[in-house]
């Protein structure tokens, strides 16, 4: 049976997982891996504490049977998995076969390091992964440069949270423009209510806004923030924030804003569709019975929602035992495991399982539905395609503030643009 060692407590994940404490436990140690290569030993599974390692621990016992190999599973919570992973890959420890990690963040930094095994091969030949199964946004956050590293596992896609009761009680219809959600904001905000609210302190959520106005933060290694479409964009989301957001909004990031709505304060909120929990949940929230959902509203180039996969799966390339990590990983992402997934709201990245009615049972009819166009939309990254996403996304924050707090947004445009060219030559010339 498979030994499952916890670290810590489970937190509430971005994927708005709800939270369960576990009992902490001593971590197997070694760098050269239980019992060598893949004709038997131990495989090692290193997870984040999340919803999914909690479905996949309850049944990885069908994977001991129908394999014969031997899982032990150690967990860990966001910040512990990072420290885990710069220590023990850094040093080429192969006490980790099967890694679960964040592509929008790690693909292309863990890839540069080394600590991603290349999977292109197995993955495209694979008749059991059937790797055309997967979206192409997906793929695309768990590669680089065409080369796969990893295995799409949950993904997210951003969407308009809304007040039923107040929209109707004003006779307003839900926004499919932005220039319908600002006056829809401006109209609502009013009587303790705000009429729009998001995260000021994170830019991730700014991307569909960017994208609708036809802006990016880089095109052809080129850094594209002083473009008139990128202030524009920055212009607009700062105004809303500014004139219908609550009061410091840019030290909100989503456990902030998305209380905000929950206490039923802001007619509109924009963010991932996996918080809805957040929302829907009577226990948390005051307005789950009065809470609608809708795709994005779209500027002059439509609605852009973002499909990105949150988390994934890679093997270790210092694993003994990557056969069987290449077998689990299979196993671990089949449409049968992602369809039980997403049945209990952890959302996959399988077409098939999406055109499968059985799969939006997991989360609201309607937002089950929005959360389909949306991918069907994918309006593209959720930030900078770029080694050092944090720093390219703290380059750009000081824009997005700039917008928010009403300054001069083409002089921080400016400066930002600078800043991100700067570190883009730098990557360049450290690939070279």
């Amino acid at each position: 049976m498979a030994r499952i060692l916890r670290h810590g407590v489970l937190s509430v994940m971005a994927a708005g997982i709800a939270a369960i404490t576990l009992t902490a436990c001593a971590a197997g140690g070694g760098s050269a891996g239980a019992g060598g290569g893949d004709g038997g030993g131990t495989l090692r599974l290193t997870l984040a504490n999340h919803g999914w390692t909690e479905l996949v621990s309850d049944r990885i016992d069908e994977f001991e049977k129908k394999t014969g190999v031997n899982v032990e599973i150690t967990t860990y919570g966001e910040e512990q998995l990072t420290e885990q992973y710069n220590v023990k890959l850094n040093a080429g420890d192969s006490s980790i076969d099967v890694m679960m990690y964040r592509p929008p963040s790690e693909t292309r930094l863990f890839a540069q390091n080394g600590w991603l095994e290349d999977i292109t091969d197995r993955a495209q030949s694979s008749n059991a992964l059937d790797w055309g199964d997967f979206y192409d946004s997906s793929v695309q956050n768990v590669s680089v440069d065409d080369r796969v590293y990893g295995v799409p596992l949950v993904t997210e896609q951003q969407v308009l949270y809304y007040r039923k009761d107040l929209l109707e009680a004003a006779g307003i219809a839900v926004p499919k423009t932005l220039d319908e959600l600002e006056k829809a904001a401006a109209a609502l905000n009013k009587d303790g209510v705000y009429g729009f609210v998001a995260r000021g302190k994170q830019t991730s959520q700014t991307a569909p806004y960017l994208h609708t106005f036809g802006a990016d933060w880089t095109a052809d290694d080129k850094a594209t923030l002083d473009t008139p479409e990128a202030i524009e964009a920055v212009e607009y989301y700062g105004r809303m924030l500014r004139e219908y957001g609550p009061p410091g909004v840019t030290n909100m990031a989503w456990p902030e804003a998305i209380a905000i709505f929950a206490q039923g304060k802001a007619a509109f909120y924009t963010d991932a569709n996996v918080l809805y929990t957040n929302i829907t949940d009577p226990a948390k929230s005051t307005v789950a019975d009065t809470t609608g959902f809708a795709v994005i509203p779209g500027g002059p180039e439509g609605p852009q929602p973002y499909n990105v996969t949150s988390w994934g799966l890679a093997i270790n390339p210092n694993s003994q035992q990557k056969d069987n990590a290449w077998k689990f990983i299979e196993w671990a992402t089949s449409a049968d495991m992602v369809l039980a997934a997403q049945q209990e709201g952890l959302l996959g990245a399988r077409k098939s399982v999406w055109e499968n009615p059985e799969s939006l049972t997991g989360v609201p009819a309607d937002l089950a539905e929005v959360t389909k166009e949306s991918i069907a939309i994918d309006g593209g990254r959720d930030r900078p395609d770029v080694v050092q996403v944090k720093k390219a996304s703290d380059i750009y924050l000081a824009m997005v503030t700039a917008g928010i707090l009403g300054e001069d947004v083409k002089s921080a445009a400016k400066k930002a643009n600078t800043e991100l060219q700067q570190l883009l030559d730098e990557e360049a010339s450290r690939a070279r």
